[in-house]
């Protein structure tokens, strides 16, 4: 299968869309596991207007965007898989860690009632993060 990939992939155009279609499918990948970490469901949250869980959601996104975004200056879509894969899962960690580190009140329970500010500091620490762990790929 490599032999039918790999020449494929020498071409800019087909290294574009083999990283777009790669980096699509592990977005997905990757939210379902912040969706089964959350004691909400974020998208259900999102279509009731909940402001508080659409900008944790935007700094999951934003911040697992990044994180592909220095993956993919290795230029190889074998190396982009694993190191992207590194990277979510080391903000994953962090996500579990916010919720670890702050006793004073639940996360997600804050969120789940739309508390914003909330929101605006987990979205803040997801896109904060992401440029950490990007620039420590290298």
């Amino acid at each position: 299968m490599l032999e039918s990939v790999d020449p494929l992939l020498e071409h800019p155009i087909g290294m574009t869309l083999g990283l777009f279609s790669v980096a699509i499918l592990e977005l997905i990948v990757f939210l379902s596991c912040f969706e089964l970490a959350a004691r909400y469901r974020c998208w259900e949250e999102i279509k009731r207007g909940n402001m508080a869980a659409a900008l944790a959601t935007a700094g999951k996104i934003f911040g697992i965007c990044n994180i592909f975004r220095y993956a993919a200056s290795y230029g190889s879509i074998y190396d982009f898989m694993i190191w992207s894969s590194i990277g979510t899962a080391l903000l994953f960690v962090s996500y579990l860690l916010f919720e670890f580190v702050t006793p004073v009140f639940r996360i997600d329970r804050e969120i789940a009632e739309d508390n914003r500010a909330v929101g605006i500091i987990a979205l803040g620490i997801s896109v904060s993060l992401s440029f950490v762990i990007g620039a420590s790929l290298k």
